[in-house]
């Protein structure tokens, strides 16, 4: 390919996007640069301060459980509180308790400070994935997605390098450089990113009814009744257990196997490397295809590409097992986020993208004790046989719940928003929505 095609698809990729985009974009990579405290939380407890495992593991586990309360939290505030100030509060008190956290020298005080950076540090992902749905038309929400994932892989890349550096001179250092970046992320939110949330329409017609209505009906306990929106969550908490043991059931494997935390470190880094890498060029070919086939088969290759370390044994063996479910974890994330934000009711955007956000947040739970647990009472090779299972269960699951849903991509109205301004999402109609799909009727 010749240098002026390689432009050419760089400039497609990133055309046509509204400019609040580039802002909320812009804020994700430097959120992910000052990534530190979920990367070296283990380390600094059981090196720095000389905690046991098991402390660390119910530290980590608390930071988790932080995430799972906040998600749903942080959606219902995206809703009713706007996108903006959910995102600038979410932000602002990270900066606050991730900093604190760096002081902490009791080991009550540090679990519970850590339980709060779990709270803040997740609640911001309900309003900037709301956010982008609002600001991006619907055809170009795969590309959207799939530019925001590259965003958060290439800053975690950097940070790890970086924060391990930092490491070696002062852990201190490394929380109050997070906590500067975060709060540079809060700012950045307040002048340049105006609200999205979608206002109501004009009393006295039949669409502003319909919009007040559905905006009235939005509750958790509709988007718990809707079926399908539910099925995707489900469906997206065995992936996110599949993927999840990349880094809980691929380190004990390979430690176990006889390979050290520097072996287990180049293999790993190769998932970071190859989404920077793939993420665009992808996320083009991907694009406007079928997302039904694309989440079958993303499924398929995360389950088998998993099974496949039971059969690895150099350390080039684990390296090609990672590259195949990498390339699944490229097609099936912005895929699966363009689905979510397809399914959601414009005026309920916020719970949805927090249910969704559950998802993960449980898996990250249950994912290291599902492994410990298998790992010590079965062997490695059953624990990598069950992600076969998942990832085949998923990829049934994705082929019955999607069956009924139109091939074609929902397109708005009235044509894309205006690339930036207050109204910019207010002016962007809801996605047109089968009946079957509605949150009321599911």
């Amino acid at each position: 390919m010749s240098v002026a095609s390689l432009r050419r698809a760089a400039r497609e990729s990133v055309s046509g996007l509204p400019r609040a985009f580039w802002w909320l974009w812009a804020s994700t990579l430097v959120n992910r640069l000052g990534a530190f405290v979920a990367t070296f939380m283990t380390l600094y407890l059981t090196l720095e301060r000389g905690y046991s495992a098991s402390f660390a593991g119910l530290v980590a586990a608390l930071h988790g459980l932080g995430g799972v309360v906040s998600s749903l939290a942080a959606g219902v505030m995206t809703d009713r509180l706007g996108r903006r100030p959910t995102l600038m509060a979410a932000q602002a008190s990270t900066a606050f308790s991730v900093a604190l956290l760096g002081f902490m020298e009791d080991p009550a005080a540090i679990a519970a400070v850590a339980l709060l950076v779990g709270f803040t540090s997740n609640a911001s992902r309900p309003a900037v994935h709301a956010m982008m749905a609002d600001i991006v038309p619907p055809q170009d929400r795969v590309r959207a997605f799939s530019l925001n994932y590259w965003a958060i892989n290439l800053g975690f890349a950097v940070s790890s390098a970086a924060a391990g550096l930092i490491a070696e001179y002062s852990y201190l250092a490394g929380f109050l450089g997070e906590a500067a970046l975060t709060l540079a992320c809060a700012v950045l939110v307040y002048v340049k990113l105006p609200e999205s949330r979608p206002q109501r329409s004009a009393a006295g017609t039949a669409e502003a009814g319909a919009a007040d209505g559905a905006e009235d009906r939005t509750r958790m306990g509709t988007v718990l009744r809707d079926g399908r929106f539910m099925g995707v969550v489900g469906l997206s908490f065995l992936i996110s257990m599949v993927f999840s043991q990349g880094f809980y059931g691929l380190p004990v494997t390979m430690g176990a196997a006889g390979f050290s935390p520097a072996d287990y470190g180049l293999v790993i880094a190769v998932n970071g490397v190859l989404i920077v890498l793939l993420q665009i060029p992808v996320s083009r070919f991907i694009e406007h295809r079928d997302p039904r086939r694309l989440l079958v088969v993303s499924a398929l290759l995360a389950g088998y590409g998993f099974a496949l370390t039971a059969f690895a044994g150099p350390l080039w063996a684990y390296t090609l097992t990672v590259c195949v479910w990498t390339l699944a974890e490229i097609v099936n994330s912005p895929t699966q986020m363009s689905l979510v934000a397809r399914l959601s009711p414009v005026h309920g955007r916020g719970r949805y993208q927090g249910m969704y956000t559950l998802s993960w947040a449980v898996a990250s739970l249950v994912a290291p004790l599902l492994a410990g647990f298998v790992i010590d009472r079965y062997g490695p090779g059953w624990l990598w046989g069950s992600t076969g299972v998942l990832g085949t269960a998923a990829a049934v699951g994705y082929w019955l719940l999607m069956r009924g849903l139109p091939a074609a991509e929902d397109a708005p109205a009235g044509g894309a928003p205006p690339e930036d301004g207050p109204a910019a999402a207010a002016a962007a109609p809801a996605p047109a929505v089968a009946p079957a799909q509605a949150p009321a009727q599911a």
